[in-house]
């Protein structure tokens, strides 16, 4: 069949297998050119590992760092005329890639806030490594079922205490506008928190020292994003930022239980994610941002973040904010950065996208994301979406 992109909003129902490979393949490329990491931990679980930050983090660490990896992710098969999702062809890439390069690289896939699957990674672990180094937590997901209760929550991406009036970007059609957003209920702001906050992250980290299977000096990661004033009111001033407290909350809880090192809070900068795109605000910010950012010489996606996250962060003496994050997104919230994005903001109309932003830029990502637009992809040939084609 010939697959082709098919968007709807912010999300895209098609993806392609040889573009994800090609996709993963680069991101792998731009590791092994950085070199050889010292020190790195050696067995690895990655939880949310098909996509954005997660299969950063388990590229740079296994082709990076030599480790062994575990991933967990939550995707959607194929059939024989309709695509998998981007993460279930992103699995099969990099397996195929760590095999070729002699790195042990299982993949579950499920819903990883079940208890049933944080069994299985126990035993998976047990079996396969023994122990793990290191946990890196990069779920993103609507919706989770507390697998203490099976009462099922849902997030609600929306600000606290009154309506705000916001500039935001239809990424398809090109337009800015403003919209105005209602303020959430007492319920969906707890309902955000119990989706997107550090509960699961505990109980992956409860359920993995009670299987004896965390290795002496075992340390954790968990990613969030902080943003500047633009994004606060519908972001760090809203539900989603009550659930990143909750999240910096339970990483104090974590290293109270597990040594004053074992488990942080990363903050990181504003790339195109899945996650993101929904965000209202936040596709126009980054648009304007990614132009900034370029221009200066400072523009960075998932995979260079998170290299320089291993390569620059990760020691134990690595500096960390008052709320002990380790923080990624200096290079965005730098002053020069922020005080011409903030020069931008106000002026940014549709009439003035192309000269202040970067749509483009934002576009081009959103595709890649599914395996669209990768050089040396014949996107006009017949492709089998049953199979992850050997790249040569």
């Amino acid at each position: 069949m010939i697959i082709q992109p098919r968007v709807r909003g912010f999300i895209c129902t098609t993806a392609h297998p040889e573009g994800c490979a090609r996709n993963v393949r680069e991101q792998i490329d731009h590791v092994r050119g950085r070199g050889a990491m010292a020190d790195m931990p050696r067995r690895v679980l990655v939880l949310g590992c098909s996509t954005g930050y997660g299969l950063a983090s388990r590229i740079a660490l296994a082709f990076g760092g030599g480790a062994r990896t575990l991933g967990v992710s939550f995707e959607k098969p194929p059939s024989e005329n309709k695509t998998a999702s981007a993460g279930w062809y992103n699995n099969r890439a990099f397996e195929n890639e760590a095999r070729a390069a002699g790195l042990d690289a299982p993949t579950i896939e499920g819903d990883a806030f079940s208890d049933e699957i944080k069994q299985q990674v126990a035993q998976a672990i047990r079996r396969e490594f023994g122990q793990i180094d290191l946990l890196v937590y990069s779920m993103a997901a609507p919706v989770r079922t507390d697998p203490r209760t099976g009462e099922t929550y849902r997030s609600a991406i929306k600000p606290l205490g009154a309506p705000v009036r916001l500039k935001t970007l239809d990424t398809q059609k090109g337009e800015v506008f403003e919209a105005e957003f209602q303020p959430a209920t007492e319920e969906e702001t707890a309902g955000t928190v119990k989706v997107m906050g550090g509960e699961d992250w505990a109980l992956w980290i409860d359920a993995l020292q009670e299987a004896g299977v965390l290795a002496p000096g075992f340390r954790t990661l968990d990613f969030t994003y902080l943003g500047s004033e633009m994004t606060w009111p519908i972001y760090w001033n809203g539900t989603l930022g009550k659930a990143k407290e909750h999240v910096d909350q339970t990483a104090r809880a974590l290293r109270e239980k597990l040594g004053p090192d074992a488990a942080r809070v990363v903050a990181l900068k504003a790339v195109v994610t899945q996650a993101s795109s929904a965000i209202p605000v936040v596709p126009l910010y980054g648009a304007v941002l990614f132009a900034v950012m370029k221009q200066m010489g400072l523009h960075e996606g998932c995979i260079e973040q998170i290299d320089r996250l291993f390569r620059t962060r990760f020691a134990l003496d690595a500096a960390t904010d008052e709320a002990g994050r380790l923080r990624l997104d200096d290079w965005e919230l730098s002053e020069p950065v922020q005080a011409e994005v903030a020069r931008r903001w106000p002026l940014v109309s549709t009439e003035t996208l192309a000269e202040l932003a970067d749509l483009p830029e934002y576009q081009a990502q959103f595709l890649r994301l599914f395996g669209f637009g990768l050089a040396g992809v014949d996107y006009g040939k017949d492709a089998d979406p049953m199979v992850v084609p050997a790249l040569g």
